[in-house]
């Protein structure tokens, strides 16, 4: 997968992209991940990238023209899914991440001030996403949380790939509680039957606290379950 981020701030994914998964994946090839700053492709000899609202209004907008040179200057973006990361977007979930995984490239657009030109909205972007009923000061932020979401469901990246299948939201519950050594901490035991090796009983027991747990804090999934 190839990942391309248009933003004013490439510094701002240093410490995200040089860590942890995200950094292995990249080692790994399977994912490569490139930051755009769209400034560099204004025309303005001040390298202006926004200007006031047509029609007056508090703040400013991004300008068009750099936006298309840079979505426009990235070999085959025709072939791209161009990701707007917007308030105004579709509510992102497990379920958009599994379908973006799938993809070859990836373009992310990282707003700012009081947000796009509408010409990009209408003619350049495939998608609009929001991360949540919130605004943020720029769309990084978003953007890495969709590329962390969507990378570490590539193939090879965990280590283990049933990892991904177990976690919550993936099979549209929430995740059954998990345990490890000691087997007894102040008092508090681990259940029985995580310690008695049969397998069955172990699959049937977390299907059961997985509902458990999605019914007490987030009944509203279950509604989009069979």
């Amino acid at each position: 997968m190839k990942i391309d981020i248009l933003t004013l701030f490439p510094e701002m994914f240093d410490g995200m992209l040089d860590n942890s998964i995200l950094k292995k994946a990249q080692e790994k090839k399977a994912v490569q991940i490139n930051r755009i700053n769209f400034r560099d492709y204004s025309t303005n000899k001040h390298k202006t990238v926004d200007d006031y609202p047509y029609g007056g209004g508090n703040g400013m907008v991004l300008k068009p023209e750099p936006i298309f040179s840079a979505v426009e200057a990235i070999p085959d973006f025709q072939k791209a899914r161009i990701i707007m990361l917007t308030p105004q977007g579709k509510p992102y979930n497990q379920k958009i991440a599994e379908e973006l995984k799938e993809e070859r490239h990836l373009i992310l657009l990282c707003g700012h001030y009081e947000g796009f030109d509408e010409r990009i909205r209408e003619h350049l972007v495939t998608d609009e996403i929001s991360i949540g009923d919130f605004v943020l000061t720029g769309g990084e932020i978003a953007s890495m949380v969709i590329i962390d979401s969507v990378v570490r469901l590539l193939p090879g990246v965990l280590g283990n790939d049933e990892s991904a299948e177990t976690d919550s939201f993936s099979n549209g519950l929430l995740e059954y509680p998990q345990y490890t050594r000691p087997p007894e901490f102040r008092g508090w035991k681990v259940p029985e039957v995580l310690l008695s090796g049969h397998h069955q009983n172990i699959e049937e027991w977390r299907k059961q606290e997985s509902l458990k747990r999605t019914h007490l804090k987030r009944p509203d999934l279950l509604q989009n379950l069979d």
